[in-house]
């Protein structure tokens, strides 16, 4: 079991994506926006952030660059919906370990969280 942050300022892909790792057996923390998020991230242990990229206050991609200054060991997931986002995120390989692409299934967001912190394990 993972502890992970789900940033989105969607209520519905918050709630959808938060239910979904639980019932795969993670601890879920949730945040509405990027400031919110990044104060939680600061706060509290996480293994994995799994963020939006657009979102109020502050985006993902600051974020990330936030977080993973802070803490580094942080795996960090991009969610977007946007095509000129994700290729905004593709300049920061070395800091985030993945991005999918909105809409997706359970099974997507489950299988690359997964793929995710088992990278982190070994």
């Amino acid at each position: 079991m993972a502890r992970i942050l789900v940033a989105d300022d969607e209520d519905s892909v918050r709630s959808f994506v938060s239910r979904a790792l639980e019932l795969s057996g993670h601890e879920v923390s949730t945040a509405p926006d990027g400031g919110a998020a990044l104060n939680l991230a600061l706060q509290e242990d996480f293994d994995l952030l799994l963020t939006d990229i657009r979102m109020p206050v502050m985006d993902g991609i600051a974020l990330a660059l936030n977080v993973t200054a802070k803490r580094p060991n942080l795996q960090v997931l991009l969610m977007t919906g946007y095509a000129t986002e994700e290729q905004r995120a593709h300049n920061l390989d070395s800091l985030i370990a993945g991005i999918i692409s909105k809409p997706f299934t359970i099974e997507q967001i489950t299988e690359l969280v997964d793929r995710t912190l088992a990278r982190k394990i070994t």
